[in-house]
């Protein structure tokens, strides 16, 4: 899969080129340090993205899992928002607001909702204007409250749903919503901006930390377009769950505070194949430390020298609130390296903080993608728009965890014609989009060539640093093993065995060399399914290697078996588990989109009688809208 992965292995497609003006990048693939993929690239047989296979496993319930699944429903009923003896938080109309980002940054003269060209600005302020009927509260998330400093107590209010839906303004808000471009498929798309997402300001809470809130599907902008501003229910479910998900799982995201219904309908071609229909209306609140993007400094440099400016007050910006440690900088940190074999060949990062900014946004971006490998994460549209400056997931749209292993899995059917965005290119994808940020940085002459292409080589350095981290930790090894990795990794492609289940009954192996071959295969049965004589030698060929590495650590099978279930999560957001929330909370049930997010608030517990949740997708969810989604929410 990437040896482990070879950036800039693909083919024209991702061509490092830019309109912009351009970087010296010949040495580019040979500062990436060979990072050839242990997923790819991924073999032509590897074609179709959501095979159906025999083994199903059917989603009726044990009775030890009903009675679970009642008790969890039971608790969710009778729960109580707020724990009487934690400390209260604030009220909605205490907390504290701040609008840095209007205040230091120049905004649109105008604020009217009309799609327009927006020039010379950083974002245009407009007010809410979805269309609300008796708004409901579908789920609220108590951890991202606390980050806020917000009473839970604060989810009963009445208001609640008017508030979050945008209907009624909270008090200190002062809503706007960002100019931003981007590369789409590749391809430069213009102004894109925030064409449904509105942005009510900044919160500050008692420990200085500055969250962004955002109401998504909120209503039209002078950045939509030609469409509605609008969001759907199925859509916002997928990405309030995942928002917080992503975190439980330790991987670094946007958050979600809550969801809430409009009572109007919406129309949506949800397959682009002219066939609409009206699906529930919906928002969610967004929160994240910024929600800039690469793109949200692209758009200006391609507007040539008159906003150039703008990238350097942006860039300032970000360092200011959300990099205080470059602005604080110094040059007795000695942050200077070599990045050849003559004088000239050396980068000081302390005597340029946008080169040290760069550096730290790539490193950011390799650090997250390395983190999504690990899970099985696949995010369909990794557009540049898409990229935070932060190292944070963000834009929740046809996302999809791996079941079946398959290095070529993208879930995003706008991608099926190259799968630019699948599984195993999105470490390439990554670097090129870090190559188009650094690009624009360039193009204002805040860093040089030298610089840019420095930036580029510590992604692919923390990448490889990272990934092999986690793949070491997913295995339980000592120490890191290139072949033995890349050999399981193309034995799960060739049996697409499930990502999930299998790292996490491969902690059940015993570092015993006297287990006899036959019973070598027995922890990993219920994950190794209909594999012929041939494919059981394979397996256990390579678990005879595997137990080798394991009887060279000190750890003890138990000692082993728990550092490794701390990293393999038990429970991840299938696309089928997402579905069926969904469905009942179109016919409004709002309880399974409840249980969901309180299962994967700890994705790594046992969590016992929750187990179907941990199944292999039924049959129904290889239909096109579960396994595969557009872009259309």
């Amino acid at each position: 899969m990437l040896s482990h992965f070879h950036l800039l292995s693909l083919k024209s497609p991702l061509s490092l080129s830019s309109p912009l003006r351009p970087l010296s990048l010949s040495s580019l693939a040979a500062k990436s340090r060979r990072l050839r993929s242990p997923f790819g690239p991924p073999p032509r047989w590897l074609s179709v993205a959501c095979d159906a296979r025999p083994g199903g496993v059917s989603m009726e319930p044990t009775s030890q899992e009903a009675e679970a699944v009642e008790s969890v429903t039971r608790d969710l009923r009778d729960h109580s928002l707020v724990d009487k003896d934690k400390k209260r938080g604030l009220k909605l109309e205490d907390l504290t607001w701040d609008h840095s980002f209007v205040r230091e940054l120049p905004g649109d003269t105008r604020t009217d909702a009309f799609p327009r060209e927006v020039l010379h600005a950083c974002y245009t302020k407009v007010s809410p204007s979805a269309e609300v009927e008796n708004p409901q509260l579908v789920a609220w998330s108590d951890l991202v409250a606390e980050a806020l400093d917000l009473d839970p107590e604060e989810f009963q209010r009445p208001d609640f749903p008017l508030l979050f839906s945008g209907a009624a303004l909270l008090v200190g808000a002062l809503p706007y919503a960002q100019c931003y471009g981007g590369h789409q498929f590749g391809m430069w798309a213009g102004q894109l901006g925030d064409g449904r997402a509105i942005t009510l300001g900044e919160i500050v809470n008692s420990r200085s930390q500055r969250w962004e809130l955002q109401l998504k599907g909120a209503g039209k902008t002078p950045y939509s377009r030609f469409a509605d501003g609008l969001a759907v229910l199925r859509s916002s479910i997928r990405e309030f769950l995942c928002s917080e998900a992503m975190h439980s799982l330790g991987i670094p995201t946007t958050r979600a505070l809550c969801l809430v219904t409009t009572g109007k309908l919406v129309t949506r071609d949800m397959f682009y194949d002219g066939n609409p229909k009206d699906e529930p209306g919906a928002i969610v609140c967004r929160v994240a430390q910024s929600f800039l993007r690469f793109g949200s400094y692209q758009i200006h440099a391609f507007r040539g020298k008159e906003d150039l400016g703008i990238i350097r007050a942006l860039a300032d910006y970000a360092i200011r609130h959300h990099f205080p440690h470059i602005e604080n900088m110094s040059r007795s940190e000695s942050l200077s390296f070599s990045t050849g074999n003559d004088d000239q060949a050396v980068v000081d990062l302390t005597s340029n903080k946008y080169a040290a900014w760069a550096v730290d946004i790539a490193e950011r971006t390799a650090s997250l993608i390395a983190r999504w490998q690990g899970v099985g994460f696949t995010h369909g549209v990794l557009n540049t728009d898409n990229m935070s400056i932060l190292g944070l997931t963000i834009d929740y749209g046809p996302f999809g965890f791996l079941d079946a292993f398959d290095p070529s899995f993208t879930p995003n059917t706008t991608d099926l014609p190259g799968r630019r965005y699948c599984f195993a290119n999105q470490p390439d994808i990554g670097l090129w989009n870090v190559a188009q940020f650094v690009s624009t940085l360039s193009s204002a002459e805040l860093i040089n060539d030298k610089e840019a292409n420095y930036a580029m080589e510590r992604y692919g350095t923390k990448f490889m640093d990272e990934y092999q981290g986690i793949m070491t930790r997913k295995l339980g090894l000592p120490k890191y093993n290139k072949h033995l990795i890349s050999k399981l990794l193309n034995n799960m492609a060739v049996d697409k065995v499930d990502y999930t289940n299998f790292f996490r009954a491969l902690a059940n192996i015993k570092a015993d060399l006297s287990i006899l071959e036959d019973e070598l295969l027995v922890p990993l049965k219920a994950v190794l399914l209909d594999i012929g004589k041939e494919r059981r030698e394979a397996w256990i060929s390579w678990v005879k290697i595997y137990i080798q590495e394991l009887v060279n650590s000190e750890a003890s099978d138990e000692e082993r078996k728990t550092a490794m279930n701390s990293v393999n999560p038990k429970y991840v957001l299938r696309n089928y588990l997402c579905q069926s929330a969904i469905d009942a909370a179109e016919l409004g049930d709002f309880g399974e989109v409840r249980r969901l997010l309180k299962l994967m608030q700890r994705p790594y517990d046992e969590q016992p009688g929750m187990e179907k949740y941990a199944r292999l997708p039924p049959a129904w969810a290889y239909r096109p809208g579960v396994c595969m989604l557009s872009c259309s929410s």
